[in-house]
């Protein structure tokens, strides 16, 4: 049976600045309910969408009985966190007290035909595979078929960065799972030209704004950085100087002292710019990216305001799922709702 003309319903947990969301709405997917515990991130989804139902509130305190078998999707980035367990299957009593837990609760509680939670590519190997397995167990003992969990690299679905994000998707046991497909690849791979320049991204050139600033110390280091460069590009006095004692040790550390080029894909945005391990300098100026630069890589549009005080907005694009997936993750869930 297809159903294109109808309008499938969404509610998001751990909403965030909104990067999933408005993905899924770019894709043509209604959101009834956003769920955020943190006063800037709702700010920010209030000021941009002033028709959403923002509920501002611990998701431990959440009830969303009204909404019980009235919502086609749950989505969200919960956090990670680990299990005790108790015997050999885990079940939803024993994550109590955990935030997976909580979205688990409110799943089984909405009872959604599909649900999709977004994490950090490390959650498949947390704890030897534990920690996932125990997720899926409990999807399962309430009542879902989960897909198995793979990993996605952003590159592939027009986002200008190397972000890599882990995808549990899981179908109410009453629909056949096996109709699910999950995102298909682009074969085109846009660069931080792409993100910050006018062209097939974004029709202008990246608006001024605020940003981080490096101190005078480390802006004399970056300056001998050329782009796509990192601190093995450094004259080797400076190198060990910079370094320190992790100079000595193993490994490429190639995220400190980096510069990206405008030909490449930016590296993974952070919760902040000028992180020393995670160093993303721009490629022409010596300065980390500014608020709309950041913006741009996680592929929001230009009038996504993001509220709160400089560090807040950083986080808040850093944390986001980026627009450009979320939209093709968007796009993947109607497809399958279209044949149920």
């Amino acid at each position: 049976m297809n159903k294109e003309n109808e309008k499938y319903t969404a509610i998001e947990l751990f909403a965030g600045a909104g990067g999933l969301a408005l993905g899924l709405h770019n894709a043509g997917i209604e959101c009834l309910a956003l769920n955020e515990n943190d006063k800037w991130a709702c700010e920010t989804l209030r000021n941009n969408m002033s028709n959403w139902n923002v509920i501002e509130q611990d998701i431990r305190t959440l009830d969303l009985e009204e909404y019980s078998n009235r919502v086609d999707i749950i989505t969200g980035g919960f956090p990670c966190q680990a299990f005790s367990y108790a015997g050999k299957k885990l079940g939803l009593e024993d994550a109590r007290g955990t935030l997976f837990y909580e979205f688990a609760r409110i799943i089984k509680q909405v009872n959604p035909k599909i649900c999709v939670g977004e994490n950090v590519k490390g959650l498949l190997t947390h704890d030897g595979g534990k920690t996932l397995e125990g997720m899926l167990s409990i999807l399962n003992e309430i009542g879902y078929n989960v897909i198995k969990p793979t990993i996605f690299k952003t590159i592939n679905y027009n986002v200008p960065q190397k972000r890599e994000r882990i995808l549990i998707v899981a179908i109410r046991k009453d629909l056949d799972y096996s109709l699910y497909e999950f995102p298909k690849k682009n074969s085109r791979i846009f660069t931080l030209k792409d993100a910050l320049k006018a062209g097939e991204l974004f029709d202008t050139d990246v608006p001024k704004s605020e940003g981080f600033s490096y101190p005078e110390k480390k802006k004399r280091i970056m300056r001998l950085v050329p782009p796509g460069g990192y601190w093995k590009d450094l004259p080797l006095d400076i190198q060990k100087e910079y370094m320190g004692s992790s100079f000595y040790q193993s490994g490429g550390k190639t995220g400190i002292a980096r510069r990206i080029s405008w030909d490449e894909p930016c590296l993974t945005l952070t919760c902040s710019p000028a992180q020393k391990q995670t160093d993303k300098c721009h490629p022409d100026e010596t300065r980390p990216f500014t608020v709309r630069e950041y913006a741009r890589i996680q592929t929001f549009p230009d009038n996504w305001k993001i509220s709160g005080p400089l560090s807040q907005q950083y986080k808040q694009i850093g944390n986001a799922v980026p627009v450009n997936f979320a939209k093709e993750i968007g796009i993947s869930l109607i497809k399958f709702l279209d044949l149920v």
